[in-house]
């Protein structure tokens, strides 16, 4: 099978699962948790793309925090594509592989990142940490004077908000910092908000882990691209190197830059104003400008398709954009979506039998279903 047949045969039957999953009965208001549950479960949301020492780092600090704990990594899933709208370099299934022979206990789906604006994903996972009865969440983060007291903030258990320009304490309204905050730790602001909007407390929570510097997933993603693995050594973990050369081997990897050219050309010649406007995300003045270009000559190319969408746009919601022309979900459906989610806990692997009993036990009555 060729990489591209791959990558088209993933979206179709991940569409699929999406649209199960929104006709799903099952009611996440409806759950309970037991309180008196001595099971600590620590509650990771991260991509593994791929797993690199960083990731190891964060895991084993977590774990040596709470001995005793179950680690859960709640991986994204349907689509395969990143919060930065890019593909994975491989599937879901074989980096949750790939965590479990690290050390992680249990790897549950997580929501599909890649075609979602960034307030509606950081509000999936906020929803999916309370679903998952999670003590603590560990989160890397780059350590900087002007987040510090951000940190001793949302430990507190106090929702921040990220503003444009400005960080902003939800509920005094006070301005703890005049300008932008790095990736990593923008992801820790807008969680917090997340978790403040649905009442989930989660003070004393947060293990702050200062990031690992020198180690880059994107320059990691290069050297995979053109199969040069020297010097990796350093930067992945043994387990994640052999994972990835089999998935080479066996033609489902490396992902990262391939899309359903197909599916998004076809999006975009063929649907309707209304239609595209529909698209999540997709806002007016880029179903316009596709309509106006194709009029002319009929799009041919991804480039053509990016250089159509809005340049008020980042590079990463351009890539989100691309990821929604590709799985055709609308706005509405994702609405309905976080709204039930998670409808149900996907498990994509798990260390062991005794593991998951305990897993069961902690999340309760939310109806989980085995899928690897």
């Amino acid at each position: 099978m060729l990489l591209n047949d791959f990558v088209n045969g993933i979206i179709k039957n991940d569409r699929k699962i999406f649209f199960k999953d929104l006709k799903s009965s099952n009611n996440k208001n409806n759950i309970e948790h037991d309180d008196n549950n001595d099971i600590h479960l620590i509650a990771d949301f991260t991509e593994y793309n791929p797993f690199h020492n960083g990731h190891l780092h964060n895991l084993k600090l977590a774990k040596k925090k709470v001995p005793n704990g179950i680690f859960v990594a709640i991986l994204p899933g349907l689509f395969e594509r990143s919060g930065r709208g890019i593909p994975y370099i491989m599937t879901r299934h074989a980096r949750a592989e790939i965590a479990i022979s690290l050390g992680v206990d249990i790897v549950v789906e997580g929501p599909p990142m890649g075609i979602m604006g960034s307030g509606q994903y950081s509000l999936s996972l906020a929803s999916m940490f309370q679903a998952l009865n999670t003590d603590y969440i560990p989160r890397g983060y780059r350590p900087s004077k002007e987040f510090e007291p951000i940190i001793k903030d949302i430990s507190k258990g106090r929702g921040i908000a990220p503003k444009p320009y400005k960080i902003v304490d939800i509920e005094s309204k006070e301005v703890l910092l005049n300008g932008k905050l790095k990736e990593d730790n923008y992801v820790i602001v807008s969680l917090s908000k997340s978790m403040h909007k649905i009442n989930f407390d989660f003070k004393n929570k947060f293990i702050f882990i200062k990031r690992i510097e020198n180690i880059s997933g994107t320059e990691i993603r290069k050297s995979i691209k053109i199969n040069d693995f020297n010097g990796l050594e350093s930067s992945l973990p043994k387990e994640s190197i052999d994972i990835l050369k089999r998935e080479i081997n066996e033609n489902r990897a490396p992902l990262h830059d391939l899309r359903s050219t197909e599916s998004i050309l076809n999006s975009v010649n063929n649907l309707s104003y209304e239609n595209l406007t529909s698209l999540n995300l997709i806002d007016e003045k880029t179903a316009i400008n596709f309509i106006e270009k194709r009029e002319k000559e009929a799009f041919n190319c991804i480039d053509d398709v990016v250089n159509s969408i809005s340049q008020n746009f980042s590079t990463h919601f351009q890539n989100r954009v691309l990821s929604v022309l590709e799985s055709k979900i609308n706005k509405e459906a994702i609405s309905k979506y976080i709204s039930k989610y998670p409808s149900i806990i996907r498990v994509l692997n798990y260390k062991n039998d005794d593991v998951l009993e305990s897993f069961k036990e902690k999340i309760n009555e939310i109806k989980i279903e085995k899928k690897f």
